[in-house]
């Protein structure tokens, strides 16, 4: 299996609902895990190979129950309506500082402005710094440094001032 292969196996697992994917050939052995959820396992036959998929397995008991909410839709519901959210212009890894020995560029309390830096998402060796376009006091931080960002995630809650 070539690299290729692999980072189409990936975008496969990212778009679908599978929760990992194990593939053994010969000695070569992957597993692709995305979330942990109550899987079931199906046994696909393809060729000479024979792949674990693993899927979700609907609990009935859940889906009558009341939705339980994440930890991003409490963040949400918690926020007052007057709260702007910073969201993440790109996918990459979210840095609060600009290296191990420097200061955080924003702090929960700090007053910000247009063109503040507040971090730097790194994506392929790029380190981007990432700009305020609005006066306010930082509320909340709702990324952990050094952790991968996805495009359009809420980075910040701001009280514009």
């Amino acid at each position: 299996m070539d690299f290729k292969q692999i980072q189409e196996l990936i975008k496969i697992v990212n778009k679908s609902n599978i929760g990992e994917l194990s593939i053994e050939e010969g000695e070569f052995k992957i597993t692709i895990k995305q979330k942990e959820d109550r899987v079931q396992t199906i046994m696909v036959p393809q060729g000479t190979m024979q792949a674990p998929v693993y899927a979700p397995q609907p609990n009935t008991a859940l889906q009558t129950a009341a939705p339980v909410a994440t930890p991003l839709e409490t963040a949400a519901a918690a926020k007052p309506d007057n709260y702007i959210t910073i969201k993440s212009p790109m996918i990459g890894t979210f840095y609060r500082r600009s290296s191990p020995d420097k200061p955080v560029f924003a702090e929960i309390g700090d007053e910000i402005a247009p063109g503040k830096v507040l971090c730097i998402i790194e994506a392929m060796k790029l380190f981007n710094e990432i700009e305020s376009e609005i006066s306010g006091k930082i509320v909340k931080v709702l990324v952990d440094d050094a952790s991968p960002v996805e495009f359009d995630q809420p980075l910040f809650l701001v009280e514009p001032a």
